[in-house]
């Protein structure tokens, strides 16, 4: 059985002390992108290395990695919203959300059909438009080390093809998160998300 589990940076030393208490004498093998640890009892644990390439492949390396501070930001754009923010240390230190009306879809068939989906594309290219201007008002200057994105993946795509973040795309990191429309909380929870270590887990045959 496969689960996965993610934790905090800081917490990441001691879940994997606890994965040696709980499952036995545990093997590591760490390369620039990933640790397995496997348990004596035949469990596995493997974690994809955030914001690689890992340089010292140990677990304590891996641990220095993702405690590290970096200038992090986050984009979310959605139909209906669109959000930025820098992360410094895991604290926001600049942001800014915002929403645009989009309509949603019809039933309605012929011409009108047809008006309707004109207004909704220009809805949603005045949309993205927006959140490409907060993109370039909040990240562009930032001068960030990674830059992580959520919402919808064409969405996304439509903002950084902006020659005006040219410089952005370079830094794009999994994991591209899930989210609500973008407000303010979910901006900061994003941010935390981000930075989280995900686990993959399998429990012994």
């Amino acid at each position: 059985m496969t689960r996965y589990v993610s934790v905090a940076p800081a917490r990441l030393e001691r879940w994997l002390s606890g994965f040696t208490e709980r499952h036995g004498v545990t093997s590591y093998h760490v390369t620039p992108s990933r640790l397995s640890a496997s348990a004596q009892d035949g469990s596995l644990a493997e974690i994809d290395v955030p914001f690689g390439p890992l340089e010292d492949l140990t677990p304590a390396g891996l641990v220095a990695h993702v405690l590290a501070d970096r200038r992090l930001g986050v984009l979310l754009v959605r139909r209906g919203g669109y959000g930025a923010g820098v992360f410094v240390g895991g604290e926001l230190v600049d942001s800014k959300v915002g929403s645009r009306h989009v309509q949603g879809t019809t039933k309605a068939g012929g011409w009108s059909q047809q008006r309707f989906a004109r207004r909704r594309d220009n809805q949603a290219r005045e949309a993205f438009a927006a959140a490409t201007e907060v993109a370039v008002r909040i990240l562009a200057p930032a001068k960030l080390d990674v830059l992580v994105c959520g919402g919808d993946r064409k969405a996304i795509d439509t903002v950084l093809e902006d020659p005006r973040l040219k410089d952005l795309v370079p830094l794009v990191r999994p994991p591209f998160l899930g989210v609500a429309d973008p407000k303010q909380k979910v901006l900061e929870q994003a941010g935390v998300d981000a930075l989280a270590v995900r686990i993959e887990l399998t429990d012994p045959a």
